[in-house]
């Protein structure tokens, strides 16, 4: 196959068409979870590290997005713990267990509470750590993953667990070993499609909870963009009512 902007719309739709064919079971479970949460007061909490964090990013605090959601990263060990920024000048540093849990330690965390774990290959430390302590504390947990590249690698976490073994419902996101798609002429491969599938299935989950909570006659909390004239006074309405359990910062 060329590397060509044609090939990879190409492995792009193939991608999307698999998730729409497989995944719409899983997809249902998670927003089954996510809106029985929110019918209890709970939060969506999100962890994802490296390119993974984007899925966080997708799901918490983003325009047409739920209000009641929290975005957990390994810098909150920086920008609210205080740490040095040393802690994370290693590019592998998500590998360290330990780092989930103080990030947990760290995290406005209440007992209704749901949490979405993504990664790509779910075999980090932190991430298997972080599934773990959703499971010890338990909470409801869902995994955005893919299953071809989980499944052909060595957990590095302690337990020799993956995330996928871990979780309550598992979404595949679709995206091959090594994530990207195009082979290249002497050997390896472009163009990676796992952060597409991610952000696809976030808004079919956003979609699929929207539903319920419309369903069950109770008012979904959605966010409008800050960029519209009642965007502010919408948004700063509604994040009142989770004063101190969702955190928002330009980090």
């Amino acid at each position: 196959m060329s590397v060509d902007t044609a090939s990879f719309l190409g492995k792009v739709r193939e991608q999307l068409d698999r998730i729409e064919s497989t995944q719409g079971p899983a997809i249902d479970r998670a927003a089954d979870l996510i809106a029985a949460s929110l019918r209890k007061d709970g939060v969506l909490q999100v962890f994802g590290t490296g390119h993974s964090e984007a899925l966080a990013m997708e799901l918490a605090g983003r325009a047409g997005g739920l209000i009641p959601t929290n975005k957990l990263a390994l810098r909150d060990l920086i920008i609210l713990g205080g740490e040095d920024e040393a802690l994370l000048a290693d590019p592998k540093a998500e590998r360290d267990p330990q780092l989930a849990r103080r990030v947990w330690d760290l995290a406005p965390i209440g007992p209704a509470d749901v949490l979405v774990i993504a990664s790509q290959s779910g075999g980090n430390g932190s991430t298997v750590e972080m599934a773990q302590i959703a499971r010890e504390n338990g909470h409801p947990l869902i995994a955005i993953t893919s299953l071809e590249h989980s499944q052909r690698i060595t957990s590095r976490h302690p337990s020799g667990k993956r995330l996928f073994e871990l979780a309550d419902v598992v979404i595949d996101n679709a995206a091959p070993y090594g994530d990207a798609v195009l082979d290249l002429p002497n050997g390896g491969k472009v163009c990676a499609v796992s952060s597409i599938g991610n952000a696809v299935i976030a808004q079919l989950i956003v979609a699929g909870v929207t539903a319920r909570l419309i369903a069950d006659d109770v008012e979904p909390p959605i966010y409008l963009s800050a960029n519209i004239a009642e965007g502010d006074a919408h948004n700063d309405m509604w994040e009142a009512r989770y004063e101190g359990r969702i955190r928002r910062s330009a980090y």
